[in-house]
């Protein structure tokens, strides 16, 4: 008995000890870092975000240190994170490297748009947060409910497109939106393109999509559904015609994150859809 005491004890202050030290001022630089953040229930912990991190609305309370692709390093070290969490496409690198020379822990995870990256993600969040089994079990339900779809492919021909600044840009292979079409079992018309690219209104007709995909900020730029489906090149396709446009929410659709699952569903359940699917 006197062992399984002092066993128990020596527990006790082990998990109070590892408490005591996990990370309490946090800073996030990436959206889907964000996203897993709040998942893993610590959002409490976050005292700063990048720009991108939209999701959930609490996030968008949160001081901002700018856009992770160039964030500002004063604006960070002014919020005296113990723990900084960034994708590897945060940045500049000499940014880092800053971070780092002023003391600052900074750990960057990988944002490749893979289940594998997503995994990793995911259990490098939980463990540097110090939360021990979190990111398994999250990785084992985000397994489960992608599972659980049961996606099929469908050879549907669709057209990625997004519209940031009034001019559209299609979505080739090596980006997330690709990925995305993949999982969901769509077949990407510009898989002979690599990378965003501008998409003239000749090139759009020639593709023919049947069905298309963007994004509500893309959207919104367009100035609403009808307009989007008026735009030279978008006008004359199949997908147009039909009115067959899938529209997510920017993160939801291409952030990758915990919220993966619940991404292909709304894409597969547009995609195949009879009428405009929106979100």
């Amino acid at each position: 008995m006197k062992k399984l005491c002092c066993a128990l004890l020596l527990s006790l202050t082990t998990l109070v000890a590892q408490a005591a030290s996990a990370p309490q001022r946090v800073v996030s630089l990436g959206g889907p870092l964000t996203e897993i953040i709040y998942a893993l229930n610590a959002g409490d912990r976050l005292v700063g975000v990048d720009a991108s991190s939209l999701y959930p609305a609490a996030a968008t309370k949160l001081p901002q240190v700018g856009y992770y692709r160039a964030f500002s390093v004063e604006g960070v070290a002014a919020l005296n994170p113990d723990l900084i969490l960034a994708t590897d496409q945060a940045g500049p690198p000499q940014a880092i490297s800053q971070l780092r020379s002023l003391g600052k822990r900074v750990i960057v995870l990988p944002s490749a748009p893979t289940l594998e990256a997503l995994e990793q993600r995911v259990q490098g969040v939980s463990a540097a947060l110090g939360l021990r089994d979190d990111g398994g079990k999250m990785v084992a339900q985000i397994r489960q409910q992608i599972a659980q779809l049961d996606i099929k492919p469908s050879g549907i021909r669709t057209l990625l497109v997004m519209n940031r600044t009034g001019k559209l840009e299609g979505a080739g292979t090596d980006t997330t939106a690709d990925a995305m079409l993949k999982l969901a079992g769509a077949r990407n018309v510009l898989a002979s393109q690599k990378g965003y690219k501008p998409l003239s209104a000749e090139a759009a007709i020639v593709l023919a999509p049947q069905a298309i995909v963007t994004t509500t900020m893309s959207l919104n730029t367009s100035g609403g559904l009808d307009a989007f489906l008026a735009l030279p090149g978008i006008a004359g396709t199949p997908a147009a015609k039909a009115r067959r446009v899938v529209v997510i929410d920017d993160l939801l659709l291409l952030g990758f994150g915990p919220r993966l699952a619940e991404g292909l569903a709304t894409l597969k359940t547009g995609l195949t859809a009879p009428v405009t699917a929106s979100r």
